[in-house]
């Protein structure tokens, strides 16, 4: 069988009940994308995004009947980054969310990563990805010394120009913070930020790469256990810290990413193809970009119809989101808000079900396990019999 799971990544759908926690309330990706853009995404809403609870989408059409399943997804983990939703989307629910490091990363980590590189380090501190490369590039063309900034996120990323480090420094050094941030100072990834051109710089997001904390057993590593294919496309296997894959497939942008997951969905395989669109929140979200974020989303719709075109009979296509991050938003973090949740089954299957708000993300890997016929005891509840 034929599965498939594209994440939007970022592409929230409204507050979670618990939004106040994270200072989110009133916050909703789509709604304030669209309101600000005036986009319209008729692909999608005809495949039951109008029939979304808190929607407001131009030109929907809720009396209509939606050609797939529709729901959203609750998140019972404590974060709102995007390995937190990943691995819970694959049957990890964490108690305690991910360390993060607002005052920059302490003496102790610093001096070991000095100790492991040969080299200083510049910044230090919660930083937007594309200012700290204008405001700290200067100094490190000079100097030779690596950016190393963190977010809302629990991440510690590195910045290097290409012109003086190369990719393959900039990943042992990446590797060695890694191996350094382990437990009393564990973050969720390691992020490779190469850069290059003159100033204010261009972010060579073709050359990013996430070297992540391993996960406990996964969906994913039951799927492969069992003898099926798990293919992941773009930046999924790096999340997954490269566990429970048979094939990674490494994308470029959007454009890119759905180009391969069509190709790939296109050859024989008998499992799973899970694949991340990461444009929406890097290029976007963080940035505030309404339109950009907008047109991003349009240019998915129109690419839509052909990715349904090739799910197989008895096959399954899964859109679903990772968190929020509102574009019209205060600051530049993720936003707490529902996942999306759009099914499709071709030949009827499914056709206008309202899958409601699931209880978890973990109800995407319990699904998926069960369309496969593959064992997972562990947390979610499967839908499959709802569009099956």
């Amino acid at each position: 069988m034929k599965f498939s799971i594209i994440v939007l990544d970022s592409v929230g759908a409204g507050e979670l009940p618990d939004a106040q926690a994270f200072g989110d309330v009133g916050s909703h990706t789509l709604n304030h994308t669209l309101a600000a853009s005036g986009v319209q995404l008729p692909n999608l809403t005809a495949l039951g995004l109008g029939q979304l609870p808190t929607l407001d989408l131009p030109a929907a059409s809720p009396s209509a009947p939606a050609s797939a399943s529709f729901g959203r997804l609750k998140e019972v983990s404590p974060g709102k980054d995007t390995s937190t939703g990943h691995w819970e989307f694959m049957g990890v629910q964490l108690e305690h969310a991910f360390q993060v490091f607002p005052e920059g990363f302490p003496p102790e980590v610093m001096n070991r990563f000095t100790a492991a590189t040969g080299t200083g380090y510049l910044c230090n501190q919660p930083y937007s990805g594309t200012q700290v490369i204008a405001d700290y590039g200067p100094e490190h063309l000079e100097t030779g010394d690596p950016i190393v900034y963190t977010s809302a996120d629990s991440v510690f990323q590195i910045a290097a120009h290409l012109d003086k480090v190369p990719i393959e420094t900039l990943y042992q050094w990446c590797q060695a913070a890694r191996d350094i941030l382990q437990g009393e100072y564990a973050v969720a990834r390691v992020i490779a930020r190469p850069f290059r051109g003159e100033f204010p710089y261009e972010r060579a997001n073709d050359l990013r790469r996430d070297f992540s904390l391993t996960p406990p057993p996964t969906v994913l590593d039951a799927l492969k256990a069992a003898g099926k294919d798990v293919v992941g496309i773009g930046k999924i296997p790096d999340i997954y810290d490269h566990q429970g894959f048979t094939e990674e497939i490494h994308t470029d942008d959007n454009a890119d990413g759905i180009r391969k997951t069509l190709a790939r969905m296109q050859q024989p395989y008998d499992g799973l193809v899970f694949t991340n669109l990461v444009d929406f929140d890097s290029k976007f979200g963080h940035r505030r970009d309404p339109h950009g974020y907008a047109g991003a989303l349009r240019a998915f719709d129109d690419a839509l119809p052909e990715l349904l075109k090739n799910v197989p009979d008895d096959g399954c296509l899964l859109l679903i989101s990772d968190h929020g991050n509102d574009p019209t938003w205060r600051g530049t973090d993720h936003t707490r808000e529902h996942g999306l949740l759009l099914a499709y089954r071709p030949g009827g299957s499914g056709v206008g079900v309202s899958l409601g708000d699931r209880e978890t993300f973990a109800d995407i890997g319990a699904t998926v396990a069960e369309a496969l016929g593959v064992s997972w005891n562990g947390p979610g509840q499967s839908f499959w019999s709802l569009i099956r």
